[in-house]
């Protein structure tokens, strides 16, 4: 299984930005998904994530009406729409997929950093 994230890159705040999460390896329409984020103080913490239908997503209150997370399963992608991007939105942004749809993600991609600019 492998996971490719991309888009990241560096913002002001206030801009937008799409990440992206290629997925191989995995039978894509039947895992949930996730995206994570960790700074270089905290912890990995959760985004938002995606069910394998995409019929249900969740999201941290921090970025609640602000991102957005969607699938493609055609594509075997996933994707993070962040908007109105603010500097405490820097981190490296993770995508993870969770085969028994349990909420433990047991795929990781490798990141991509987000750097916003105030």
């Amino acid at each position: 299984v492998q996971l490719q994230a991309s888009g990241g890159g560096l913002v002001q705040a206030g801009d937008s930005l799409r990440l992206s999460c290629h997925a191989s390896g995995l039978s894509f329409s039947d895992y949930g998904l996730g995206w994570f984020r960790q700074t270089q103080r905290n912890e990995r913490e959760f985004v938002a994530a995606i069910t394998w239908s995409g019929g249900s997503t969740y999201y941290a209150e921090t970025v609640k009406d602000r991102f957005t997370v969607s699938r493609d399963n055609a594509k075997n992608t996933v994707y993070l729409r962040m908007n109105s991007l603010k500097s405490e939105d820097t981190a490296v942004y993770y995508c993870a997929a969770d085969p028994e749809r349990d909420g433990i993600y047991e795929y990781w991609g490798q990141g991509t950093l987000v750097t916003v600019s105030s």
